[in-house]
């Protein structure tokens, strides 16, 4: 996607939310490098959507408790982003003049990076979240916005009718153009949830941030301002069919059971796919010990770990130490957790280098076998559970 001194499509990934409905596990740490399958963080699927959609400059926007976002990312290498013209990097928020500020809004984010933007010369610009667990070739995505015409294609995907309430929803004609878009409607006219996958033409996109950014009633929002403002003005919008695995994984509960889509084979997200890997920052963990005393049953277990008791339907990230008579069922175990004897754990999600005491009970099985029906256990990053203590919220 090289011309030049200039780039066909950039993408910005708005990394910067605050992450308060995760609660805990975001205390000090960027929702978008919140561990997930044992060896990811959550950034790492748009980050390697973009690398096997041969995007190969991405700028990553930034805002709450961002340190070990940044570390992680570092140079892009793990990603194949570390390039002389072009690769990752990462935008706190600044403002033109001498007075600086946040990202008000997702518009705000892009518009306070215009110059960034602008050093590329691109003729599209690709606008995706942080925190969403999919797979997507974005070179689909642009050939289709080529085809059509479009100045602003919207990724979306099918959702049932019953839960078209909780998206934004495109309402679209025959030829999938957009000529509606409603934001959590209460009677939704389709099923066509937008996936917050935004495609540009950037000169047409930068005129509207300027306009957007001038409007001092505006939210700088790109789903309450700038995709209305853009049909308003009869721009020609269009939806982008998505028919694979997408998980917005917001809160405790969405976390939880996209890491427990990880182990059902019927859910249409493969990570061994040789030809489409998820890239990721992996440090060098010895080969993991699973002793004779061990019973693991359909479950993750990355490396480094020790795992002498029971892991049942559960995802071990690496490092972690689960002792012999430890029970983890349907669990998340998230980096260097460790599990000592006697210790149950049920439906629950443990925070990094958090340590769970002899013959403590976490978590409880929900009613007939329904998580949905009761929030998930979640526990703090470097927390002790004491011994013998019970903990179910």
């Amino acid at each position: 996607m090289i011309r030049g001194k200039s780039k066909e499509c950039i993408a910005m990934l708005l990394a910067g939310g605050q992450g308060s409905r995760l609660k805990v596990l975001t205390a000090a740490t960027a929702k978008p490098a919140v561990p997930f399958g044992g060896k990811y963080r959550i950034i790492d699927f748009p980050l390697s959507n973009c690398v096997n959609s041969g995007i190969d400059t991405v700028g990553i926007m930034t805002q709450y408790q961002p340190l070990e976002l940044n570390d992680y990312i570092g140079t892009g290498s793990p990603w194949g982003l570390d390039r002389n013209f072009g690769g990752v990097h990462i935008l706190p928020p600044y403002s033109q003049s001498s007075k600086s500020e946040w990202y008000k809004g997702t518009a705000n984010a892009i518009y306070q990076n215009i110059n960034f933007v602008d050093r590329y010369d691109p003729e599209y610009v690709l606008v995706l979240s942080g925190d969403h667990i999919y797979k997507m070739d974005y070179e689909k995505m642009l050939r289709y916005h080529k085809e059509k015409g479009a100045e602003c294609t919207i990724a979306v995907l099918d959702v049932p009718l019953e839960e078209a309430s909780r998206f934004g929803i495109m309402n679209t004609r025959d030829d999938d153009s957009i000529y509606e878009f409603e934001e959590k409607p209460k009677n939704p006219k389709s099923t066509k949830a937008s996936m917050g996958v935004y495609l540009f033409d950037w000169q047409l996109l930068k005129k509207y941030l300027i306009e957007d950014e001038a409007n001092p009633d505006s939210s700088n929002d790109f789903g309450k301002n700038i995709i209305p403002n853009l049909l308003a003005d009869g721009k020609k919008l269009f939806a982008y069919q998505f028919d694979g695995y997408w998980k917005d994984v917001g809160t405790i509960a969405s976390l939880w059971e996209a890491n427990m889509d990880l182990l059902d084979p019927n859910v249409p997200i493969e990570l061994k796919d040789k030809n489409y890997k998820i890239y990721a920052r992996n440090y060098a963990e010895p080969p993991t010990l699973i002793t004779k005393t061990a019973e693991i049953n359909n479950s993750f277990v990355a490396e480094g770990c020790t795992v002498k008791g029971s892991v049942k339907n559960s995802i071990v990230s690496t490092g972690c130490k689960i002792a012999e008579d430890a029970i983890v069922i349907n669990s998340v175990l998230m980096p260097d957790v460790e599990i000592k004897s006697g210790a149950v754990v049920k439906y629950a999600i443990i925070g990094q280098e958090s340590v769970i005491g002899m013959n403590a009970h976490v978590g409880e099985i929900p009613p007939e076998g329904d998580s949905a029906q009761k929030d998930i256990c979640v526990i703090g990053r470097d927390t002790v559970v004491a011994s013998n203590e019970t903990v179910t919220q």
